[in-house]
């Protein structure tokens, strides 16, 4: 039995993608010639695809030898990948510990271009749960998570997406850069975040940092309940929970606190 045809397929961006994977896969660089005899495809055409590829620094051309090789963008993208499986790895253990305690969604983010980006969650078994869903782009400003990391980002890069236009999600989102930059501050004391409805409404969120081994806030650790079902004691309990979930992944990471506090008391 045959497989259907895909009608979404875009011919020509599939076949560009199979140049990038023939070059990635060689190890070595290739010629235009090489490319075209092995994927059995028109010179011309295999040579506007290097071409495009070499434009967006997937590839890279060496113009003396008239070879191509894998670009920068292309490693950057496979380093990302590699780390955020790691990531992945490191926390899970920890999430699914969170989630047999609490039975609340338990989540994981990094930042991209500004937002904070869900790359791992495990969702309560319960009817009424949160409405964020795996690979969603939320505001910093607006989550627990986003201002868990926010918080403890150098100063000149806490100030660039501060100055971002700061939208509301809900009537409680603070958008008020003053305001913010004090609940920020307090964070930063404390080493947590709650958000209260202001990223979705009735909703309440814990956010932690995770740090890697310069210091740097790679990622977040949250978890997220309807407002009503997170009393004090459970509120506590959670944030310390949570606290020491993040301190394990991010100790896994290579963060050493006491080193960063002792250079800091030199200084």
């Amino acid at each position: 039995m045959s497989a259907t045809p895909n009608n979404y397929i875009v011919q020509p961006v599939f076949k560009a993608l199979k140049v990038l994977e023939l070059v990635a896969e060689k190890g070595h660089d290739v010629s235009l010639t090489e490319v075209a005899s092995e994927l059995k495809l028109p010179k011309t055409t295999v040579f506007r695809y290097l071409q495009t590829l070499t434009a967006a620094s997937f590839l890279r051309h060496d113009a003396q030898k008239d070879r191509y090789g894998v670009g920068g963008r292309f490693r950057s993208l496979a380093r990302i990948d590699k780390s955020l499986h790691g990531l992945r790895t490191l926390a899970m253990p920890e999430m699914q510990r969170l989630l047999d305690i609490f039975n609340e969604t338990i989540n994981l983010a990094i930042v991209s271009e500004g937002h904070v980006v869900y790359v791992e969650m495990l969702e309560a078994k319960r009817a009424l749960r949160m409405q964020a869903r795996l690979g969603d782009r939320h505001p910093m400003h607006s989550t627990s998570l986003g201002k868990a990391i926010l918080a403890f980002l150098p100063e000149e890069e806490r100030k660039a997406i501060l100055m971002t236009p700061l939208d509301f999600k809900t009537i409680n989102t603070v958008t008020d850069r003053s305001a913010l930059s004090r609940q920020l501050a307090d964070i930063r004391r404390r080493g947590y975040a709650i958000e209260t409805g202001e990223n979705e409404d009735g909703s309440m969120c814990i956010g932690v940092p995770i740090f890697d081994e310069n210091a740097y806030p790679v990622a977040a650790l949250s978890l997220s309940a309807p407002e009503r079902r997170m009393t004090t004691e459970i509120t506590v309990e959670a944030v310390a929970m949570l606290r020491k979930a993040a301190g394990a992944v991010s100790a896994a990471l290579g963060y050493a606190p006491e080193e960063f506090a002792t250079a800091s008391m030199a200084g």
